[in-house]
């Protein structure tokens, strides 16, 4: 938990300090307020005491209560005010820190939990914050003060608030025992519980196809349900505390007063007066002295759960991006364009096997090459080593001549233009998603436009009311498939980069289209390199180069004809989608 606070800033401590400095004079003037009850008990009592006496004492407690008032605002405010600030840098924190990992950062901690360790923890821990500057700082500070008041004031008195502060420690620290595991397990329920309402969410679509609706109903009552019950016991757990420590309150003021009663039973005539204003003060001040360990029982409540989820945050914050920037910017001079692949081969993270296993090619500037093999066969794992979402395991990739690990990210990405196997669109304007991203230089409208038409988007785009301002729902969810498929490859065309990376970019694309678009994207692209992924023999047949993989392996590496001679599993993917006369044609 002390880890985390390493993201406060100076104004923040000093913010801290203030607060601590006002919750110690609050406490001061808090813990005032019992003398003024005894000064006023003793002139009731003594004959020949002055209204005007017992007036001003009166007087001088209200203003130390109003006093008190306004110290406990000013800390509410410091304090939420710290808790903001502090919960901000630290989402901030997690995300730029997410933002750097690989996929195999991401998918080891996967999305949902993410998101909950961003919004749901880092909550967690300003609440703490905003109520500890209040409460942790206020109740040791009260119970140690009003402690050392009624010690001395009679050994009786004393050893009956020692009885009822031992009873709720021990309390506190049975009930704490009997629920951290409890808080413990609540942020790795509503991860899962997160998860299951995204699967729903994302796949509303099959879940309605499929007459499933039933079935994640179950899924979500099973999620939802293990949250409740691991709440309930939780929380009902911590809600025994409250009746018991009222119990002990009750029976502690009873205590007081029982022995107060014998003490001035017992004591003489001219000696019950201060006995009787004492037994008040000491009332006051024991009660003082149970709100404290009352006020320290809602830190316990809120503790565990934080502990938990500063915990999870730290382990986010703490986790060694593997894929670490290089220092390169610019490539070898006269290799501008020029991909190489030196005896690749790569596994997932705790995979059994390689899912590529020694692959070599070279893709030089201007050419078009292209991947094709069965589902599985390692076409999607290939292209993104290049921008490196994953990094090799053995061997080099390598771009304008430098090996990819040593460019720094941003320079690398700059040379790609890089369009997933399913199109991505982020809410805003048609113009916005084009021109995405930065890649060092300003993009006009203009080369807006001329990116939509090369991608066969101009006919839907300005027929939107608003046409290239038209609203993009987020996910594109406003878009046909086919559509998004075009406004994704007009983006990347729009960034104008060294090179294409086309991951089966074209597969929701009708054949009419498809030959359209790639007809005008080799007349734009004639000095760029092009890595493409498809299926369709029909997208890659014009290829300069074509790599057969099957299990991972380049089974064939050459032009469409040179494979329809050579290379049997080429033959058996070109056959069972086109016919021998169109092939030949």
């Amino acid at each position: 938990m002390l880890k985390i606070f390493k993201y406060l800033k100076k104004e923040d401590w000093l913010i801290a300090a203030v607060s601590l400095v006002l919750v110690v004079a609050q406490v001061g003037l808090d813990l005032k307020l019992p003398d003024y009850m005894s000064e006023i008990t003793r002139m009731v009592q003594t004959q020949g005491s002055q209204m005007s006496d017992i007036l001003g004492a009166g007087g001088r407690m209200l203003a130390c209560a109003l006093v008190s008032l306004a110290l406990a605002v000013t800390v509410g405010f410091f304090s939420a005010r710290l808790g903001a600030s502090f919960s901000r840098r630290l989402r901030a924190a997690v995300f730029y820190k997410v933002e750097s990992f690989s996929m195999e950062e991401i998918n080891g901690f996967s999305t949902p939990s993410l998101i909950t360790r961003s919004t749901n923890d880092v909550t967690q821990v300003q609440m703490l914050i905003t109520m500890g500057l209040q409460l942790i700082i206020k109740a040791p500070v009260m119970a140690v003060w009003a402690m050392t008041k009624i010690v001395g004031k009679s050994w009786q008195w004393t050893a009956s608030t020692g009885v009822a502060v031992v009873a709720l420690v021990t309390l506190i620290l049975i009930i704490t025992s009997i629920t951290l595991p409890r808080f413990r397990k609540m942020q790795t329920l509503t991860d899962n519980l997160n998860r299951v309402t995204r699967e729903n969410l994302m796949g509303i679509r099959v879940v309605r196809a499929y007459n499933a609706e039933e079935y994640q109903e179950e899924k979500f009552e099973k999620a939802s349900g293990e949250l409740m019950d691991n709440n309930l016991f939780a929380f009902r757990t911590m809600a025994v505390m409250n009746p018991f420590m009222n119990i002990i309150m009750n029976g502690l003021t009873l205590s007081i007063y029982c022995i107060g009663a014998y003490l001035i039973s017992q004591a003489a005539m001219a000696e019950r007066i201060g006995l009787f204003s004492d037994m008040v003060v000491f009332s006051s001040y024991a009660m003082q002295v149970v709100s404290a360990f009352m006020m320290m029982t809602m830190i316990f409540i809120m503790l565990p759960r934080t502990l938990v989820s500063a915990k999870r945050i730290n382990e986010v914050l703490d986790r060694q991006c593997g894929i670490s920037d290089g220092t390169v910017t610019e490539g070898k001079p006269g290799m501008e364009g020029q991909v190489e692949f030196r005896n690749v081969s790569f596994r997932y993270p705790d995979a059994g096997g390689n899912v590529l296993e020694n692959i070599s090619f070279t893709a030089r500037k201007g050419e078009t090459v292209a991947f094709i093999g069965a589902t599985g066969s390692g076409k999607s794992t290939l292209v993104n080593l290049l921008p490196r979402f994953y990094d090799a395991t053995e061997g080099e990739v390598l771009v304008d001549g430098v090996n990819v690990k040593d460019y720094t990210l941003e320079a690398l990405h700059n040379k790609l233009g890089y369009v997933s196997q399913k199109a991505v669109m982020f809410a805003g304007t048609v113009e916005e998603n084009i021109a995405y991203g930065d890649n060092g230089r300003e993009t006009s409208s203009e080369e807006i436009k001329k990116a939509v038409a090369i991608a066969q988007g101009r006919e839907f785009v300005e027929k939107l009311e608003d046409g290239y301002q038209g609203a993009v729902a987020q996910g594109g969810s406003n878009f046909s498939g086919g559509q998004k498929q075009r406004l994704a490859i007009a983006r990347a065309v729009c960034r104008k980069p060294e090179i294409y990376i086309f991951d089966d970019s074209f597969s929701a694309l009708d054949y009419k289209t498809d030959r359209i678009l790639r007809s005008a994207l080799k007349q734009e692209t004639d000095q760029t390199t092009t890595l493409i992924v498809a299926q369709r023999i029909g997208t890659i047949k014009n290829a300069d180069k074509i790599i057969v993989l099957s299990d991972g392996k380049a089974v064939g590496i050459g032009t469409h004809e040179e494979l329809m001679e050579s290379c049997q599993v080429y033959q058996q993917i070109a056959l069972s989608q086109l016919s021998k006369e169109e092939l030949a044609g």
